[in-house]
């Protein structure tokens, strides 16, 4: 780094285009040419890619019109020319879109920092991290109810399992009680059919054994009249 010190001595105009290349643009040196060192063409290309980066910063897809106007630049040609150094040196990746006429910009390389500006890094840094926990909390609160949610199931489910066990049960004990009734001695229910209920009336019985031996006696003279 350059000591600040020599922003107040006699090579005040040195410091200044020092700290042209670190934050500044193609377009400050033009505007302090005439109190800065003059530069060679390879360092007019040196800021004029740092200059691209700089707006790259800003945008992604640079119109060739502003990138003339900003690095000075006479035609398209000479435009597309430096461009394609500052791919080459690693300064930037993109593509030229010849027919929009513009450059698309995937990746450049970062500027140095002023220390006016580490305030504002700061703060943009700290609503980046309230952001991140925010998000972070949210994602929580969803795993929470995502994981409340298959209790829920798996504590139904295992409701669903003992219900349909005491179903079984309950099914296999009715069928082996009634596989139980039907295997029951036909002589003993057929023995049971031919005794009297209980409580029967005695003289029913006996009315009917009278009528029967009465029928079988009129049969037998019935057959002797004859």
């Amino acid at each position: 780094p350059v000591s600040p010190q020599l922003a107040d001595s006699e090579f005040s105009p040195v410091f200044r285009l020092l700290t042209i290349f670190a934050y500044g643009t193609y377009a400050d040196y033009l505007a302090e040419a005439a109190n800065l060192p003059p530069l060679t063409e390879a360092q007019k290309n040196k800021l004029r890619h740092l200059s691209v980066v700089t707006l790259a910063a800003k945008i992604k897809c640079i119109p060739y019109s502003v990138l003339l106007e900003q690095l000075q630049l006479k035609n398209v040609r000479q435009l597309e020319d430096l461009v394609i150094e500052a791919v080459y040196a690693d300064v930037l990746r993109g593509s030229l879109d010849q027919r929009n006429q513009r450059l698309e910009v995937d990746y450049s390389i970062g500027r140095d920092i002023r220390r006016e500006e580490l305030s504002t890094i700061t703060r943009t840094l700290q609503e980046w991290c309230q952001g991140c926990e925010a998000v972070l909390s949210g994602i929580e609160e969803q795993v929470s109810r995502a994981n409340q949610h298959k209790e829920q199931q798996l504590a139904l489910k295992q409701q669903i399992e003992s219900e349909v066990a005491n179903l079984k049960k309950t099914i296999k004990v009715t069928t082996a009680a009634a596989a139980a009734a039907t295997s029951q001695d036909p002589e003993q229910h057929l023995t049971e059919l031919r005794e009297p209920a209980p409580g029967t009336n005695q003289r029913q019985a006996s009315k009917k054994t009278s009528k029967a031996k009465g029928l079988r006696g009129s049969t037998k003279i019935w057959s002797k009249s004859n």
